[in-house]
């Protein structure tokens, strides 16, 4: 190490400062198109993976593949875009996050136009993994772009349940849409690209006329670890890898290529967090010697912290829905097409209700969230999710469409949006100013990985099943217990809501009133805030070393009880 005189400053960015304030040029048009921008492409980017999956087949015939190659056709896009979540949330928080999500859509336009054009599996793998990266790019930066642009007040809890419809909308309409384009136009599977390149590049546009310029980050050290970058995207492309591989490799999970690689991916995980809380331990010591080699960390670890512990409960909850949602979603559509026998076209109508009940989830999180406790938006919600692969789990075939699969559609689809919108309300709530990127791609994360783990899950008990059953039966019961295996992820996330957010009170904002700041006995004003206090207590207190303790000399850092103070006022202002 070389030292020098003194260590760049993070106090100011550890410090819970007062949002930046809404620009008073800022007009309502311009922030409908914000929110407008940011969930046009969280549905392109959700639409990017459900319209080829769609169109596999003919994929298939068209390239004349294997149908072990169609995997990665699917796979490459979702490995690339989840495993760089955290470092571009990282370059977001540091170099901004406009820049970012420029970039970002930029990339994902031009890609998602060049992916039309392969005429072989191999080229076609790469452009979409390529792809990928751009929409890894925009995510974490437009969850930081609608934390600044709307501080906590009704307008943020809106911008964030209109941006998590996004999820279940691109769903529906990346079937929809690659169904109808895959079958009805000459290009198939192809016309489907040059219509998300073309909206994607519509977002670009208007995410450079309605976006806030990028306000300068509070941190002096604004270095990335690309170190800690390197061992968590490696670790998490193969963790991924092997999840999405174990069940067709040769020997499956005995094969001795994913048994190494499984083991590399958990290894190079683990080296990662030891690598961030040696980093967070440097960063907080003022007498340790400036280096070129500690930056500061990738990921706090004590962001883990947070809220009592609720923050990485929450990532949990985040994590065990999507093992059951998207597992419920997989299962379903192969039930209905390879089971039921029917098309594209009827398997996309009986999944229409989750189309309705999503926009309605939404819409209700971003008015009632201010008034109705986070346990019950969690816990309710993860509960429906298990409801309705419980129906799938006793599904009677030859039954009207309305006693099953009708209800299970509408239900399901419940806790993914409850848990994604309250959750990042939560999470935007108690993260830093300088974390809100970095936090929201923890978070997506989190659920990528359910994602690839729900399915490989149910995976390996539907494939245990079918093996026993015998040839003179049909495989109803192997569906039946890859549902079962969804309902359990589904209950342990309703579990987790109700025990881990028992008391929390509203992570939604209400209009600020007159009466919401008031003088207490003693003159100092006091904050009435939306969640009980006992979850304040703990983000008072948090990083209390980095902030207490001057690396500049003499100068004075604001004690975090007053820097809270500060950003609870400015909050309730807005």
């Amino acid at each position: 190490m070389t030292p020098t005189s003194s260590r760049p400053s993070t106090d100011n960015a550890n410090s819970p400062s007062s949002p930046p304030e809404l620009s008073a040029s800022r007009s309502l048009l311009k922030s409908c198109i914000i929110v407008l921008t940011v969930t046009s492409l969280m549905i392109i980017n959700v639409a990017n993976s459900t319209s080829v999956s769609i169109s596999l087949p003919t994929i298939q015939r068209e390239l004349q593949l294997q149908p072990a190659q169609l995997q990665w056709v699917l796979s490459a896009y979702p490995l690339s875009s989840g495993c760089l979540l955290l470092v571009f949330g990282r370059l977001a928080d540091v170099y901004g996050r406009k820049k970012v999500f420029a970039l970002g859509t930029l990339m994902l336009a031009v890609f998602t136009l060049v992916c039309a054009f392969p005429t072989g599996v191999m080229t076609l793998d790469i452009l979409r993994a390529i792809q990928g990266i751009g929409g890894a790019a925009t995510l974490p930066a437009s969850l930081g772009i609608l934390a600044h642009a709307f501080p906590p007040s009704r307008a943020r809890s809106l911008a964030f349940a209109t941006f998590s419809a996004g999820a279940p909308v691109g769903a529906v309409f990346g079937t929809a849409v690659g169904g109808v384009l895959t079958e009805f136009t000459s290009k198939t599977w192809r016309s489907s690209f040059y219509l998300f390149s073309g909206l994607t590049f519509l977002c670009f546009i208007g995410g450079l006329v309605s976006i806030d310029d990028d306000v300068p980050s509070e941190e002096e050290d604004k270095r990335v670890d690309w170190v800690g970058a390197a061992f968590v995207t490696a670790g998490l492309v193969l963790i991924v890898f092997v999840l999405s591989q174990g069940e067709i490799a040769p020997e499956k999970w005995s094969t001795p290529y994913i048994i190494v690689l499984l083991i590399m991916g958990v290894c190079l995980i683990g080296v990662f967090i030891y690598w961030q809380h040696y980093l967070e331990t440097v960063q907080n010591n003022a007498d340790a010697p400036y280096s070129i080699l500690t930056p500061p960390p990738l990921m706090k670890l004590s962001i883990w912290t947070r809220a009592n512990g609720r923050f990485a409960a929450m990532m949990a909850i985040a994590f065990t829905e999507w093992c059951s949602f998207l597992a419920w979603v997989f299962w379903v559509q192969l039930y209905y097409q390879n089971y039921a026998g029917y098309s594209v076209m009827q398997t996309v109508a009986r999944l229409l209700p989750m189309f309705v009940s999503g926009m309605l989830c939404n819409v209700f999180v971003g008015f009632m969230s201010a008034r109705v406790p986070l346990v019950w938006l969690v816990g309710v919600g993860a509960f429906a999710t298990s409801v309705a692969c419980l129906f799938f789990a006793i599904i009677k075939p030859g039954t009207t469409y309305w006693a099953y699969a009708f209800n299970a559609s509408y239900l399901s689809v419940m806790g993914a949006d409850f848990v994604f919108s309250a959750g990042t309300l939560f999470i935007a709530k108690f993260a830093l100013p300088h974390e809100q990127s970095v936090a929201g791609a923890l978070f997506s994360t989190m659920t990528q990985i359910g994602t690839a783990l729900g399915v490989t899950v149910t995976t390996v008990v539907y494939n245990t099943v079918q093996q026993r059953i015998p040839s003179n039966e049909d495989n109803l019961r192997a569906y039946q217990a890859a549902q079962w295996t969804a309902f359990a992820f589904g209950i342990i996330a309703a579990i987790l809501g109700v025990v881990c957010f028992r008391g929390v009170g509203v992570v939604g904002h209400r209009a600020p009133k007159p009466a919401s700041v008031f003088e207490s006995e003693k003159g100092s004003p006091r904050i009435e805030t939306d969640v009980s206090e006992d979850l304040f207590s703990d983000t008072r207190t948090h990083d209390t070393t980095a902030l207490s303790t001057p690396r500049h000399g003499t100068s004075s850092i604001p004690t975090t009880t007053s820097t809270m103070s500060q950003f609870l006022d400015s909050s309730i202002r807005h």
